[in-house]
């Protein structure tokens, strides 16, 4: 006999819980049942994230949900308490920087106007402006940069538990087992079938698992455009401290780097091929990161690693963005996926809204029906061009 609930989400990491968050505190009072493979989460994209935060993007659809995703996570250890014991997730809101050269100043100041618009207060930084952000840097090659002071970073792996707990306060059910296949009827989402051979019934399914959403879609018979991409992050000390605070600072390189305590984490898009690969190489850093780093702020020539790890990009081939809502060809088939390393800064919205598709069946704090699955086959891209 096949168990049975209201709604299923495979995947319990932050775009999950985030939705199961907000739909049981939204006032839905169905039974939610979410399904997450990794109990210790020791493979989860999200802990493995740089943890930034950032209203600087140049498509508006995503600079509404980063400004959204900040404002939350700014009450977010209120927000997710549960008795007296808060979620504290250390958002340190110490800006991010985006440097740009001399061809790179136009454009950024194009995606100023259109993020002020928004009521986002990024800023054009000029040359000389660099340094009362970044005293140490070398700013010889660099025409300036766009700032924003609001934005920063935290603790991902916190702001994951603090949904989870949460969602489980307000009535979730996690229960740590893999689904292998999304079983449908005629064109109706009917349930899930989990890799132990049980059946569960449900009328919406919410495919929210991350580097391997593309396989479970499949399962059922409906591919989706998105490929799993290691991305390392390495963690180093310097001899001589910085001055200042970090913002996390994007070099036009697209190499990043921010404080992590007394340490300095850093990272970078490399071109690997598509797979599910968590090893993480002294040598990226070594051959690729530091002359970089070294370069750009002199203090970094004195670094010593202390650490790394590597984790996955569910990466959008067609455009970087996420896709978010109900797949036009099956009922009940919802789908948070494809977020190209924004994820954790983008769960607050996205939870938020397929709260309100759900409950309400059209979105209503932000409209995210341009990140709809028909936008490929409509070739309504929406291409994100401050990916990191």
């Amino acid at each position: 006999m096949a168990n049975k609930t209201d709604i299923i989400i495979v995947g319990g990491g932050v775009i999950g819980s985030s939705i199961a968050y907000n739909l049981l505190n939204d006032g839905y009072t169905g039974e939610i049942t979410v399904f997450e493979k990794d109990k210790l989460y020791e493979f989860a994209s999200t802990p493995r994230s740089a943890g930034g935060i950032r209203q600087l993007f140049t498509t508006g659809i995503n600079v509404q949900i980063g400004r959204y995703g900040l404002k939350k996570y700014t009450t977010f250890a209120e927000d997710m308490a549960v008795g007296d014991e808060k979620a504290e997730i250390d958002f340190k809101q110490r800006g991010y920087l985006f440097l740009a050269k001399h061809e790179n100043l136009d454009y950024l100041k194009k995606q100023m106007e259109m993020q002020q618009s928004y009521g986002v207060p990024s800023k054009l930084l000029l040359k000389e402006d660099l340094l009362s952000i970044i005293p140490e840097l070398h700013n010889a090659d660099l025409q300036g940069g766009l700032y924003c002071a609001e934005d920063g970073y935290l603790d991902p792996y916190s702001v994951m538990q603090g949904y989870a707990r949460k969602a489980r306060e307000l009535g979730a059910s996690y229960m740590y087992e893999e689904v292998e296949k999304i079983q449908s009827n005629r064109g109706k989402v009917t349930g899930v079938q989990l890799k132990n051979g049980n059946t569960y019934e449900a009328p919406i399914v919410i495919n929210c698992a991350g580097p391997w959403a593309p396989s479970l879609s499949e399962s059922a018979g409906l591919p989706i455009p998105v490929i799993p991409l290691k991305r390392q992050i390495i963690q180093f000390e310097i001899a001589e401290p910085l001055k200042n605070e970090l913002p996390l600072t994007v070099d036009p390189t697209g190499v990043y780097f921010r404080h992590e305590g007394t340490s300095i984490i850093t990272g970078y898009g490399e071109k690997v091929k598509p797979g599910i690969d968590f090893k993480w190489n002294r040598s990226f850093f070594e051959e690729q990161l530091w002359p970089i780093l070294a370069e750009r702020v002199p203090n970094f020539e004195r670094a010593k690693i202390t650490g790394g790890w590597a984790g996955i990009y569910s990466h959008n081939t067609e455009d970087q963005n996420a896709i978010i809502g109900e797949h036009p060809k099956m009922g009940g088939y919802f789908m948070a996926v494809g977020f190209s390393g924004h994820g954790m800064q983008q769960a607050p919205a996205v939870g938020k809204g397929i709260s309100e598709l759900i409950r309400t069946g059209e979105y209503e704090t932000i409209d995210l029906t341009p990140l709809r699955f028909e936008r490929f086959a409509e070739r309504k891209l929406v291409t994100e061009g401050a990916i990191v």
